[in-house]
């Protein structure tokens, strides 16, 4: 009886042990309650690609509609932005090709992301007309491609110049006049002025001291009525449209970043999120421009992030 208490006691022990360094670990994928898993179940994998469950099962997707004369918005966030007649943001997909043309958004992607129809459109002024093309889709329609790249409308922009599907999953990105992602200076992301930067890297911001800020130079923020352990948030719905989260990140395109704790969360909205330090890390619709820090302090409750994950500039409790 000794023996079999001894071993169960034992085990119960190294449970505990595996729960409460989970997210000390330096890679992996922390669930909701903080337990690092490792690789994500390929059935959560649309929520990453910026779909899933929470927009309906089964169904077809509505009928493409073409976006007539396209043209150019210059967004004070992303340089310009190609649009359809009504002013809509048109994306484009990592995972689909331009060469050649390919679009992998099919399904219930489709609804959340709808297809531009091709047929009566007609190129920007000013713009290369030879860049609009078009693809067959597997379902026989045809699709608008600019540069070969396939175009689409997101299901949340809900009036002209939203650009809500702007980097969700990682993935997704306001397409540029050219068919490359729309960048401030109108660059490629591999091309622009902050080519050079990290997923997440450290800047020191003449009043916040070091603080850590994204690819693209944005500063990231940490939510006060969020919690590491366990690993729970406290911003969902209307929440994440000011204060999208950070994509996952690769540990070694970072940094200057504590790599400790350095876990992908998976979010109760299925949306997968960056920790730094088991904390999930947002960026705030409200700065324009890397380099600003609009939403440093807002409510009391939000704060730019230190390289260790620390809120930077938040009282001291």
């Amino acid at each position: 009886m000794k023996t079999w208490r001894n071993v169960s006691l034992a085990v119960t022990a190294t449970a505990v042990l595996a729960l409460t360094t989970a997210c000390g670990q330096e890679q992996g994928t922390a669930t909701p309650n903080g337990q690092a898993v490792g690789a994500a179940n390929p059935a959560q994998q649309p929520a990453a690609d910026g779909y899933g469950s929470d927009y309906g099962s089964g169904g077809d997707a509505a009928a493409p509609k073409t976006a007539g004369q396209l043209a150019v918005v210059d967004s004070k966030k992303l340089g310009k932005v190609l649009t359809d007649s009504e002013g809509f943001t048109l994306y484009r997909f990592d995972k689909d090709t331009a060469s050649p043309a390919k679009s992998n958004c099919e399904g219930e992607c489709a609804k959340v992301w709808p297809v531009v129809a091709a047929g009566d459109v007609t190129a920007a002024p000013g713009t290369d007309e030879s860049l609009i093309g078009e693809v067959t889709r597997t379902d026989g329609t045809k699709q608008l491609t600019v540069d070969g790249w396939p175009m689409y409308r997101y299901a949340k922009d809900t009036k002209p110049g939203d650009i809500n599907g702007q980097g969700v999953g990682g993935t997704w990105f306001a397409s540029a006049p050219d068919g490359k992602k729309a960048a401030p200076g109108g660059a490629d992301g591999a091309e622009s002025g902050d080519a050079d930067l990290a997923g997440l890297s450290v800047r020191n911001d003449p009043k916040l001291g070091e603080i850590v800020v994204d690819k693209n130079g944005m500063t990231v923020y940490r939510f006060m009525k969020d919690s590491a352990w366990p690993m729970k948030t406290a911003c969902t719905g209307a929440c994440l449209e000011k204060w999208p989260v950070v994509e996952p990140v690769d540990k070694n395109d970072t940094e200057g970043v504590l790599k400790k704790g350095f876990v992908t969360f998976d979010r109760p909205d299925g949306i997968k999120q960056q920790t730094i330090d088991c904390w999930p890390i947002y960026t705030f619709a409200g700065d324009e421009k890397p380099g600003d820090t609009n939403g440093q302090g807002v409510g009391g409750t939000w704060f730019a992030v230190s390289p260790e994950g620390k809120p930077v500039g938040a009282p001291k409790k």
